[in-house]
């Protein structure tokens, strides 16, 4: 066995691996056999071996250089790239609200998204139905089959079992716990399928984009739920049985004072106690009482569900003094719960996503003035620049990331 692991079919294969990664790395640009050499650090015929190879499998393209200079007497230079198209990968975002996939090359450039609102009342089954629609809507509009698929990963909220592909808990979508979702989607598309919780996904969005390049942070999915996705030392931690993170369910207050709606840990509608305390529910119904309270008229639109809580931010940056005294209880609240999380991992970063996080600096700057009374070390806390694309982007990462074993040369010779 160790013989076999040091033959020479061995070493192409890994001769294969470090020009296709050099190429990979390339984007777009074309590239010689002796710029390849240089980058690699292998000999010009180990190089050309594995562009032989690579171009056998479609993996690299072969072309006559344009450019006049680099031509050799008598015949055209030749110039390799990564052919990104020789398949793609699909990201979905499944949630309560909406279903949104995106498509993409396997250098990870979008072809296509598409997004498709889930009505009211959709339960489990029908937003699998629903899912599929949106794929389909999504290839079509990149020009993709779903033959061309090598991976596709699926982010969706609530504990997830991934070996097996099925939700295990999801209190915000009605008739989604127990589904096997990956396996039926499988199926359908004849590709690996892959689960995962969303805002674990959503993570590995922020920190691919440079925003959050630190080894170790934390994105907090602040909207109607809220939910958190970490990174440690690099790597995405989901725990040992995939409920790490879940701040909405923290409970602040003492066990004998408890002031919060809930029947153990979750509440009405699923809410766990921190979400009943801070969530874009309970913001829009505290603002509605404020107004009430001091006798004035609330913005127009904060009774809407939907919106209520932008227009209690907007009232604020204008100077409302009703508004911003509930941001500030607010800011004080999240900074509260949040500085469990914070004093238990020091992360070098926190990201706020979600709804939420579209109210900026006039709810960021509470949170953080309010945040350093409960922390030992100042916090770097900024606001997410993905919006509701970091699921499904997070999961088209996650799926290149899997498909990496079948873009690696598959080289046998001797």
């Amino acid at each position: 066995m160790a013989e076999a692991a040091r033959g020479p079919h061995v070493l192409r294969r890994m001769n294969g691996a470090a020009v296709l990664a050099a190429l990979r790395a390339a984007g777009t640009d074309l590239r010689r056999v002796s710029e390849i050499a240089v980058t690699t650090g292998l000999s010009r015929p180990a190089v050309t071996r594995a562009l032989s190879d690579l171009t056998g499998s479609g993996l690299v393209e072969e072309l006559d250089s344009e450019d006049e200079s680099t031509r050799q007497v008598g015949r055209p230079a030749r110039m390799y790239r990564f052919r990104a198209r020789a398949g793609h990968v699909c990201g979905i975002d499944i949630g309560p609200h909406k279903v949104l996939a995106v498509v993409s090359d396997l250098a990870g450039r979008p072809a296509a998204l598409h997004r498709e609102n889930v009505p009211a009342g959709t339960r489990g089954t029908e937003l699998v139905t629903l899912a599929q629609q949106t794929v389909l809507k999504t290839l079509r509009a990149a020009g993709v089959k779903t033959s061309d698929l090598w991976a596709t990963c699926v982010g969706t909220p609530g504990i997830v079992d991934r070996e097996r592909g099925v939700v295990i808990q999801a209190p915000s979508i009605p008739g989604w716990a127990g589904l096997s979702v990956a396996p039926t989607l499988q199926a359908w598309l004849e590709c690996p399928v892959y689960l995962d919780n969303d805002v674990t996904l959503a993570v590995l969005a922020e920190r691919a984009t440079g925003i959050a390049d630190d080894d170790n942070l934390v994105l907090v999915h602040w909207g109607e739920r809220i939910g958190t996705g970490i990174v440690i030392d690099g790597k995405p931690y989901r725990g040992s049985s995939a409920a790490a993170g879940e701040l909405g369910f923290i409970d602040l207050s003492p066990a004998t004072e408890r002031e919060h709606p809930t029947d153990g840990v979750t509440g009405p509608a699923g809410l766990g106690a921190f979400e009943a305390l801070v969530g874009a529910d309970a913001i829009r119904t505290l603002g509605l009482a404020a107004y009430g309270q001091a006798g004035t008229t609330p913005p127009r639109g904060l009774a809407d569900t939907t919106t209520g809580p932008q227009q209690l931010f907007e009232a604020a940056r204008r100077g409302d003094p009703v508004a911003q005294s509930v941001v500030d209880r607010v800011a004080a609240d999240f900074a509260h719960g949040l500085s469990v999380l914070l004093l238990l991992l020091d992360p070098g970063r926190v990201i706020i996503g979600g709804g939420l996080s579209i109210a900026g600096e006039s709810l960021l700057a509470p949170v953080r003035h309010h945040l350093a009374r409960h922390i030992l070390l100042p916090a770097n806390v900024v606001a997410s620049t993905l919006g509701d694309r970091a699921v499904a982007q997070g999961a088209t990462l996650f799926a290149l990331e899997q498909v990496e074993a079948r873009i690696s040369p598959q080289v046998h010779g001797s």
